[in-house]
């Protein structure tokens, strides 16, 4: 846990959130993981286990000492394209798609994560250049390839630019345009 240094109120009324939570995590041993981690618990309870709903997935990550809101829990089964099926005896249970080019990404989710990653957005020729900070353009690249855009072919990501190749006959002006405009730029 990184110790932030601040002056004044904050500091007693943060010293005072940090002993409550490293108290509470005392007392119930939950941790709360960071969304990579926690998705891929996800992933990994929803192969283990017939999980019929969000709330039982709460309580299987809780079972893990993972603190998560079924809140939390609905946004990381959109994100990470779970879909319900049957199962034996006729319930549904959630399952994710075993590629991850099956996976789908709403288009909610690609305005997400263009919103809290991109940067800049360029084009010229069929490509667009997406920008992001350090470490970040493959996240993007993930998303834009899980969302399936018509107009855009296939997508490199390097550490912090992402390339984009569009596809023939489309508008890469109006492709870049649109990505701007999902990304809040």
């Amino acid at each position: 846990m990184a110790n932030k240094t601040t002056t004044g109120a904050g500091t007693r009324a943060g010293a005072a959130r940090a002993r409550t939570a490293t108290s509470k995590r005392a007392r119930t041993g939950a941790v709360k993981l960071a969304k990579p981690q926690r998705q891929h618990l996800v992933a990994k309870l929803i192969e283990q286990n017939q999980i019929k709903n969000q709330a039982q997935l709460v309580e299987l990550l809780a079972q893990e000492d993972v603190v998560a809101t079924q809140a939390t829990v609905s946004r990381d089964l959109d994100e990470m394209g779970a879909i319900k099926v049957r199962v034996q005896g006729g319930e549904s249970a959630y399952a994710l798609p075993e590629l991850p080019s099956e996976q789908f990404a709403p288009e909610g989710h690609l305005r997400r994560v263009l919103g809290d990653w991109v940067v800049e957005v360029a084009h010229s020729g069929n490509l667009i250049v997406l920008r992001t900070p350090p470490g970040s353009a493959h996240v993007v690249g993930s998303a834009l390839d899980r969302v399936g855009l018509p107009e855009i072919l296939g997508t490199v990501a390097g550490d912090d630019t992402l390339m984009l190749v569009v596809t023939e006959g489309a508008s890469t002006s109006a492709a870049a345009a649109k990505l701007s405009e999902l990304a809040g730029l």
